[in-house]
């Protein structure tokens, strides 16, 4: 299969790149991307949430009134759930939300969400992210030029750019990631994505059965 190249600056360098086999050229699953976007999405919260119990709130030792003569309920702490600024019945408790995905699972999703971006014409290759600077100015031309400034981008580069993680930051709707570690996520959350030629490469052969 070939991929049309594009240069750093978004225009067309009349080179293409020809992969044998594209592992990522299959009939989308949808169930498996479901299940993998779940598990990151559940994997990314904190779970630091806590309330306070009745026996966690501080004060309230003291019996606020008499068993009997007031005419009202009876009450053996000011802290109970029933009163204001008591504890919190069946509040939540840290935990974790962290849920499983096996790895075939996770490999077939990331296959569906590469090829339904491959199918609806939304992946690009670039021959490199090499800028010389690490100006945002870089970014908006590339963008510019290739009409993806009111796009939702995923720049995935074959290893860390430093240059263009810095120029990337001030862009809300771009994200980053190295190729091969892109996720189900990171990919559907995009409309496009541009990656780069080595990236390619390398996501091709890390996706193999």
């Amino acid at each position: 299969m070939e991929f049309t190249v594009y240069n750093k600056e978004g225009k067309l360098t009349g080179e293409t790149l020809t992969l044998e086999e594209v592992n990522f050229n299959i009939t989308p699953h949808e169930h498996s991307m479901y299940l993998a976007v779940k598990s990151e999405m559940k994997n990314s919260r904190q779970g630091t949430h806590s309330t306070k119990t009745r026996s966690e709130k501080r004060g309230g030792g003291k019996k606020p009134f008499s068993q009997k003569g007031r005419g009202v309920a009876r009450a053996g702490s000011s802290r109970s759930p029933l009163w204001v600024g008591g504890g919190v019945i069946f509040g939540p408790k840290p935990h974790s939300y962290n849920s499983k995905v096996n790895k075939k699972v996770k490999k077939l999703a990331r296959k569906s969400a590469l090829s339904f971006k491959l199918q609806s014409e939304n992946i690009r290759v670039i021959e490199n992210f090499d800028f010389s600077d690490h100006k945002s100015k870089n970014i908006r031309n590339l963008l510019t030029e290739m009409k993806l400034d009111t796009k939702k981008v995923l720049f995935l580069t074959s290893d860390k750019v430093d240059n263009l993680s810095i120029a990337t930051r001030n862009f809300y709707k771009v994200h980053l990631s190295v190729a091969d570690h892109a996720s189900t996520y990171k990919i559907m959350n995009s409309d496009v994505v541009l990656i780069d030629k080595i990236g390619l490469e390398n996501l091709n052969n890390c996706l193999k059965d």
